[in-house]
């Protein structure tokens, strides 16, 4: 049987866990956000989904070691996020970094994208159960 779930069922499925991972790390920093000497930390994912995405089936190459590029069958399910220390920081008193206001901006604009990519699968899914079961009518 052949693959019924395309690339961009695949690539909408990666963006929704690392938008979970994303909210983890924002709500982690918000938490600690009068915690002395936090640093806030910040995620990265869009770029390696990005080089997933067009590297993805290419050839019959399959690498498995984290620091290779991503390439072959699966290549959009082993994409990791990248969390570092937010370099974008203001030092408080006690070291905290936390910018509440722009962890909250954060918060709102990964929940907007994490319900974009929600629709936009359910819409896809809907597409092949419309083809699954209505279409030969």
């Amino acid at each position: 049987m052949g693959q019924i779930y395309d690339k961009t069922i695949k690539s909408l499925a990666t963006a929704l866990q690392m938008r979970q991972l994303r909210q983890n790390v924002i709500n982690a920093n918000i938490a600690n956000a009068e915690t002395p000497g936090y640093r806030a930390k910040k995620m990265d994912f869009e770029g390696a989904l990005a080089n997933a995405i067009d590297r993805e089936g290419l050839g019959k190459m399959h690498v498995e070691h984290k620091d290779h590029f991503l390439m072959g069958e699966g290549a959009i399910g082993r994409v990791q996020a990248d969390v570092y220390d937010n370099p974008e920081i203001n030092y408080s008193n006690d070291g905290n970094t936390v910018d509440m206001e722009k962890e909250m901006a954060s918060q709102l604009q990964n929940s907007i994208m994490y319900n974009a990519a929600t629709q936009l699968i359910n819409k896809k899914l809907a597409a092949l159960k419309y083809a699954a079961t209505e279409g030969g009518r």
